[in-house]
């Protein structure tokens, strides 16, 4: 084929919505920052047809068990479109996948990202891909690779979609898996950052009417900022309950199911949760979206994680250890009862006023 004749061709394909040219200026973009992410352990990144990751320093667990998971951000990629902010929601995917992972105690090895939209811009996709990047990067793992899609008449016109994989390890023997929760073990609780990436189709139906960019009396802050706060990444806060000595016996991600549907899928048979109303700080956001959208109470609990991102298990001995490993970013939320594995959400003995 002639010069001319591929030139043509790419024209034609240009001319039906994909433009093979941005998707290598994308690439170029955010080479740098993905190759950031590269220990010794990446034998091939960005530009191969597959990733390759050296697994040899797993081996030096007894009994290496991979771990992994795929989520994405949801509709938050609209916010993001709506005030056209893309350096967040990038970090948002690593931290939910990472933090997935996290509850069966696994730390992350490397993540793959998937960004599609209906026309390539290629600042905007190395802004996101620059997020994933620099959450890579603070969670210790590879950026391994991922794709870039090009798909007119699927995505409306300035927004895209943003799904991410991550591979984890945990030794066989150091798995957290609930089995080992017992009515009257202690429920702690890690603050979140806000809605982190779950009941953002409410929230935006919700809070449509306001200006986003205007700082609103209830929140000290702009509903867009409050809406674009960072999923919070718990592999830190972990770690240091773990070098402190405290036993998780269970370790639940907030998101999607909120604080009635999570927390379950770790009890074992014969026990269920008592949640205390008041004996965390609720991020003003959810107050907000429950008053504009008349949301009952029972209703908010299982949308959003209510100022909960993940709840540890631990046994009663082991409170004090750690409150004490994380002042002012841990609390005491509730207890472990005999049950059928529900939650239960009652006032606590301090109640503060419900969102």
């Amino acid at each position: 084929m002639a010069l001319t004749e591929a030139d043509e061709r790419g024209s034609a394909y240009a001319r039906a919505g994909v433009d093979i040219a941005a998707g290598q200026r994308a690439t170029d973009l955010m080479k740098a920052a993905v190759q950031a992410t590269y220990g010794p352990e990446v034998l091939a990144g960005i530009g191969a047809f597959g990733g390759l990751y050296d697994a040899a320093g797993v081996q030096a667990l007894p009994r290496p068990v991979l771990v992994a998971s795929t989520d994405g951000v949801g509709t938050k990629t609209m916010v993001a479109a709506r005030l056209d902010r893309w350096d967040t929601i990038g970090q948002d995917i690593v931290n939910h996948c990472v933090n997935d992972i996290l509850v069966q105690g696994a730390r992350p090895l490397f993540f793959l990202d998937y960004v599609a939209s209906g026309k390539l811009d290629p600042a905007r996709i190395a802004t996101v891909v620059g997020g994933v990047a620099a959450a890579c990067q603070a969670a210790g793992c590879a950026l391994l690779g991922g794709e870039t899609a090009e798909m007119p008449g699927v995505y409306r016109p300035g927004e895209l979609d943003l799904v991410g994989t991550v591979v984890g390890v945990v030794d066989r023997d150091a798995l957290i898996d609930g089995t080992q929760i017992r009515a009257g073990d202690v429920i702690l609780g890690l603050p979140s950052s806000g809605l982190h990436t779950n009941g953002y189709t409410l929230a935006r139906t919700v809070l449509a009417g306001l200006d986003w960019q205007a700082a609103h009396p209830d929140l000290g802050q702009t509903p867009g900022e409050a809406l674009l706060a960072v999923h919070r990444a718990y592999l830190r806060p972990v770690g240091q309950l773990q070098a402190a000595g405290v036993a998780i016996r269970g370790l639940a991600h907030i998101t999607g199911g909120g604080l009635i549907d999570n927390p379950p899928r770790i009890f074992p048979a014969g026990v269920g949760a008592v949640l205390r109303w008041g004996s965390w700080p609720v991020p003003p956001i959810f107050g907000l979206i429950q008053r504009l959208g008349g949301v009952p109470a029972a209703e908010m609990v299982h949308v959003f994680n209510m100022g909960l991102g993940m709840l540890v298990i631990t046994r009663p001995g082991d409170v004090d250890r750690a409150l004490a490993a994380l002042p002012g970013d841990c609390y005491v939320v509730g207890e472990m009862v005999p049950g059928r594995g529900g939650v239960e959400i009652v006032a606590g003995q301090d109640e503060v006023p419900q969102p």
